[in-house]
């Protein structure tokens, strides 16, 4: 069997990549909370909540930031463009997160927000050490770029 024969779409391999990411995530993210002295329950119910909010979040985030994108002259994605997606991303995310965290663990907006920097720091290590690991086992369709037409 070929490579081409043996390869995915970009989108279903977008979707392995993102429900895999994810299952693994909660599963991580319920152990940790577990050790920290939270309930099973608790830990679990956090974990997918968090997921599900950072998935509807990622998309509409780079949804944004895509029009946004579309909009200016350049479309290039420089250092501070990717530094702010990552920071609005983030920053987004622990704002949702953070009365959902407090009021399932029942702990106040202080102690969540504690708990919030800690994952952060996590998931910047786990999707760093996750997407090298994916795309080792299952590397990218790598897809030839169009020549330009030159005029004149």
């Amino acid at each position: 069997m070929s490579t081409d024969e043996a390869s995915v779409s970009p989108l279903v391999r977008r979707i392995c990549y993102v429900a895999s990411y994810e299952l693994l995530a909660i599963a991580l993210t319920s152990v940790g909370l577990v050790v920290l002295g939270f309930g099973r329950g608790h830990s679990t119910v956090v974990a997918v909540a968090a997921s599900t909010v950072a998935v509807i979040w990622n998309f509409t985030w780079t949804t944004l930031l895509e029009a946004w994108e579309r909009r200016q002259e350049s479309q290039t994605r420089t250092l501070p463009r990717r530094a702010a997606h990552a920071v609005g991303f983030e920053g987004g995310l622990i704002l949702l997160l953070l009365p959902l965290v407090a009021w399932i663990l029942q702990v106040s907006l202080l102690h969540a927000f504690t708990l919030e920097v800690g994952l952060l720091v996590f998931f910047l290590a786990y999707t760093f050490g996750f997407a090298w690991l994916f795309d080792t086992v299952w590397p990218p369709v790598r897809q030839p770029r169009p020549e330009r037409s030159r005029i004149g």
